[in-house]
């Protein structure tokens, strides 16, 4: 009885669920491009199942009668799933706005056309830089003049364009050259993504992490050119991590309006909640979705304020950032609970003021290796072991 009580209590305490209003469905996570801020788990050789055509098309479904209404298609590389046509058309059957987040490879003019016609409403296409040599060093693939033809196609079938850059310390310095080559295939939105440190990122942070000041003085550049720009293309600078001293709100909060479903139909709350541990994620093929988004343990574990801690609760901005990223408080201090160091109120924020210092001093120092994602069609999968943090990512603390 104490137990059912209290139980009924926490739950009473949580606010409702809205509606998933952006639901992302990463098809696969088979890549041709292997990013050194790759978003696919380090650890992704374990989680090589993928749904099959009808489980997706019953996602699909679930999502659309709880009111998701935007839907993202991604990976991995989504064109290599031969059901992606298949599965757009359901898409736009079921009334859902409908973008494909792609690397372009694969991307023929015949499969362009039969994406279209199946009802594909955008496609956000994403540079690595604005020279062949370093989009093709950072992708560890031959690919720049491929996109550049792929955003030449997408332009000319009547897409609107979405060009998506992640920025970091190799590619900052050219923020200009990227919007000038943005402007000059015509795309309707340039969104400058600044990496976000989790996945291959996170083991490539040292070597990718560029100063504040460096960042400071890319921002400028990118509002001067998003005033030249106004009403022509637009520009969206995705804000870094750790250097603006602001918690993100992530997801907008945790389980609020985005919910993703991985290839092999676990169901996240955010991009990389697989990492956290103790966190028990659920699967599409043995939870209803509505159960999933609703009812589950694991979308309910940061709802609401009850599992903040106090720093959190007695702050005004509660309501704004949502106590700040899960993940990234785990990384940083090893305690997903914890307030987000990034916060200037948090008793760890000496962690991200030592990464910003280390920024700094290795900015004149000798350059970083680089780690590339190893290839997900070939097996081998590499763990890296470095720091106590590669391992957690891993799964592989004791």
């Amino acid at each position: 009885m104490p137990m059912a009580a209290a139980g009924s209590s926490e739950a009473a305490a949580r606010p409702a669920a809205g509606p998933p209003l952006w639901l992302l469905a990463e098809l696969t996570y088979r890549c041709p491009l292997h990013c050194v801020f790759c978003s696919n788990p380090v650890d992704y050789q374990r989680h090589r199942e993928e749904l099959d055509t009808r489980a997706w098309l019953d996602v699909l479904d679930q999502a659309r009668a709880l009111g998701a209404v935007q839907l993202g298609l991604s990976g991995g590389e989504p064109l290599l799933r031969e059901d992606l046509e298949e599965i757009v058309a359901h898409a736009h059957r079921l009334g859902f706005y409908v973008n494909l987040i792609t690397s372009g490879v694969g991307l023929t003019r015949a499969r362009a056309q039969a994406l279209k016609q199946a009802g594909l409403d955008h496609i956000q296409l994403s540079f690595q830089d604005s020279s062949r040599e370093l989009n093709d060093f950072l992708s560890s693939s031959r690919t720049f003049d491929l996109k550049s033809r792929t955003a030449a196609l997408i332009k000319e079938l009547g897409y609107p364009m979405v060009l998506n850059c992640v920025m970091h310390r190799f590619n900052l310095p050219h923020v200009g050259r990227i919007i000038a080559m943005a402007e000059a295939m015509g795309a309707d939105f340039l969104e400058l993504a600044n990496t976000q440190y989790y996945g291959w990122a996170w083991l490539n942070r040292d070597a990718l992490m560029p100063t504040p000041e460096d960042l400071a003085e890319a921002e400028a550049l990118v509002n001067h050119h998003r005033t030249r720009l106004a009403g022509r293309m637009k520009i969206l600078w995705v804000s870094p991590d750790y250097a603006d001293a602001r918690p993100k709100a992530c997801m907008n909060g945790w389980g609020s309006v985005f919910l993703l479903v991985a290839p092999d139909g676990t169901a996240q709350p955010c991009h990389s909640a697989r990492s956290l541990p103790g966190l028990q994620l659920p699967r599409v093929q043995d939870t209803a979705l509505r159960e999933i988004w609703q009812d589950s343990p694991a979308f309910n574990r940061y709802r609401g304020e009850a599992w903040m801690s106090k720093t959190c609760r007695d702050c005004d901005e509660r309501g704004r950032d949502f106590g700040g990223c899960r993940c990234q408080a785990w990384l940083l201090t090893g305690s997903a609970e914890a307030t987000d160091p990034v916060c200037p109120k948090s008793p760890d924020r000496p962690r991200v003021d030592a990464v910003l210092a280390r920024a700094r001093a290795q900015a004149t120092a000798p350059a970083q290796p680089l780690r590339f994602v190893p290839n997900a069609g070939r097996g081998g999968g590499l763990v890296w072991r470095s720091d106590e943090n590669s391992r957690r990512l891993a799964g592989e603390t004791d």
